[in-house]
């Protein structure tokens, strides 16, 4: 089969060297937004007098045709890409009039339309599925406002929390992924079609109006780095990496909460497995495949980072590996976060569980530390007292709120009666109102910022 840009050539490629160059295996999925593309490239034409009105309305009617039995194509690999493979099928559908829609356009102008069009579909699907999961946190962070827990620093029990405090610092991290994906499309709304190869058209296209047809708010004002930009490739792809490590935290916890250690919160069964050989399992599966794809997407991030580290202006065959990276980074972060949206949906906590955890340990200490400067003590002294307090417990086998109020006063005369009830765990989170802290108004006040941003989103 003749190639479209053949008439230089005298000599075809081998077949493994075609299969090796060709990238219709995957770039196949830009099908819908390369027709897209074309019609606002052949519509231009037509308005500025490039294209006469009967070539335009052949086109036209030839695009339509193809975008309408798109799920019905049969690709080739000997047209290499979905460029050249439409441009054939679109050839067959009208004839030669066909040749006319590549009128001051080049394949890297044409792919680079595609990826921004393809982008900015996939983000805006990203950032709807990262709204439904802030959603979903803010659902269940109003069911425990004052549900405690044990709050960790080492994953060693430090302060007593309101289990919504703790998932809406979750709430937040995604917020700024959300605000970054948004960030991002101002780069991927910009329009590199008509730039051509590499140095624009002698042809007198309207760039704006293209880009005006395709729904870009900005056109690349420098051809060379329109064909060769890929960097909102790289800031998307930094950002999905980005997404799934918060995913993996959340994930870590939940594996470690789902325990019979910890026993702080029940999976759905519908989003956990059991075992082949061990009929009592029920393990969070989908919680650690979440979390080991990550990896994945770290690695497409790395990968094309090295791939154009060093490539010199314009376009290079290297930039076909932006595609693969990141359509399995698009599908990974996607399913990612829809499957972590249901998995916690469907989660019930343990509040039982929860609350106890905190009446047996010392998560309290600073509780005692904070009443001891209440009455005139320097912290660093109160802390040193509350320490020897809490080393006494250790090595007599019970906790502060077990102690006499005669073993207090061997630490410090100034502790009296007033001190147990700072020391309970459900006190002690309440009393914590500062602005962001785990207090539950506080809380209360955090949650309702939280529902006002998913409303103006």
């Amino acid at each position: 089969m003749t190639k479209l840009w053949g008439g230089r050539f005298t000599e075809s490629a081998s077949a493994q060297a075609e299969a090796f160059g060709a990238s219709i295996s995957f770039d196949q999925k830009l099908a819908a937004v390369d027709l897209q593309g074309s019609l606002a490239h052949a519509q231009m034409l037509y308005e500025q007098g490039i294209l006469e009105e009967t070539e335009w309305q052949q086109i036209e009617a030839g695009l339509n045709h193809l975008q309408a039995t798109i799920d019905q194509h049969v690709y080739s690999l000997a047209d290499e890409d979905i460029h050249m493979n439409l441009e054939r099928l679109l050839t067959e559908q009208i004839g030669p009039v066909a040749g006319k829609l590549h009128t001051a356009r080049s394949r890297n102008d044409q792919v680079a339309t595609d990826l921004h069009l393809w982008m900015e579909q996939h983000v805006l699907e990203l950032l709807s599925s990262l709204r439904n999961l802030q959603s979903v946190i803010t659902e269940q962070a109003d069911q425990h406002v004052e549900t405690v827990m044990p709050g960790y620093t080492h994953l060693q029990r430090a302060q007593p929390i309101s289990l919504a405090h703790h998932l809406l610092a979750y709430f937040w991290m995604f917020e700024r992924d959300a605000e970054r994906l948004t960030d991002n499309l101002k780069r991927v709304r910009m329009s590199p079609l008509g730039a051509g190869a590499l140095a624009g058209t002698t042809f007198p296209i309207d760039r704006f109006k293209s880009a005006e047809l395709l729904g870009f708010e900005h056109v690349y004002p420098n051809s060379l780095d329109a064909v060769s930009d890929r960097d909102f490739v790289i800031e998307y792809l930094g950002i999905a990496s980005t997404v799934m490590m918060h995913l993996s935290r959340f994930c870590e916890e939940i594996i470690i909460w789902a325990s019979q250690e910890f026993s702080f919160i029940e999976l759905s069964d519908a989003f956990s497995t059991g075992s082949s050989m061990m009929p009592q399992k029920k393990n969070p599966d989908f919680a650690e495949l979440i979390r080991g794809k990550t990896g994945r997407v770290y690695g497409n991030l790395m990968g094309f980072l090295t791939t154009m580290k060093a490539l010199p202006l314009a376009y290079n065959k290297d930039m076909q590996e932006d595609k693969e990276g990141v359509f399995d980074t698009a599908d990974t972060v996607l399913q990612s976060v829809q499957i972590f949206t249901g998995m916690l949906e469907s989660a019930t906590f343990k509040t039982e569980a929860l609350k106890k955890a905190t009446m047996q340990d010392f998560s309290n200490a600073t509780e005692l530390a904070d009443y001891l400067v209440t009455k005139g003590i320097p912290f660093r002294e109160a802390h040193e007292i509350v320490g020897k307090a809490v080393l006494h417990c250790v090595q007599t086998g019970c906790f502060l709120k077990d102690l006499t109020l005669e073993t207090y006063q061997t630490f410090h005369p100034v502790i009296t009666e007033d001190v147990y009830p700072l020391l309970d765990p459900v006190q002690a989170v309440a009393r914590r109102g500062s602005y962001g802290g785990t207090g539950f108004n506080a809380v209360r006040e955090q949650l309702t910022q939280a529902k006002q941003t998913l409303q103006k989103a």
